[in-house]
């Protein structure tokens, strides 16, 4: 069975918002989850020129990706996310922490690199999260 928890090692400068310094696993293999966009089952853009949607549509993929894989957000070791505008983080961090907390119910959150980019593979795509997982395999 796979186990996951994060550690903020002694000596180290604070996390700078909902994240541990490291994820760490023991037992299970490790899954690297492509990033996931705002993509509908029909293969649509969801939420075009709405954060909120596209950041809500993200992480309900990524949880579909998870549980296929016999996981859920608990065995998530790090996430990585990419914004196309910085004037986006403040609002990535609100929606975050409001999320987060039905995730991580002990405030206790994994490893997170955050990352502005020009563009991601189409336009219309504002976020895109990737995660690596702990599973049961």
């Amino acid at each position: 069975m796979a186990k996951v928890w994060y550690e903020n090692p002694k000596g180290a400068a604070p996390a700078q918002g909902l994240y541990s310094h490291a994820g760490l696993s023991q037992g299970g293999t490790l899954a690297f989850v492509a990033g996931q966009l705002s993509v509908g089952l029909d293969g649509s853009v969801v939420g075009a020129g709405d954060f909120a949607a596209q950041f809500k549509q993200v992480f309900g993929n990524l949880g579909d990706v998870l549980k296929g894989l016999g996981a859920d957000y608990s065995k998530v070791l790090k996430f990585t996310t990419y914004l196309i505008h910085s004037q986006d983080i403040p609002r990535f961090m609100a929606l975050r922490k409001e999320l987060f907390h039905t995730y991580y119910p002990d405030g206790i959150y994994p490893p997170n690199t955050l990352l502005i980019v020009d563009r991601l593979v189409k336009e219309e795509f504002e976020i895109e999260v990737e995660a690596i997982v702990a599973v049961d395999r």
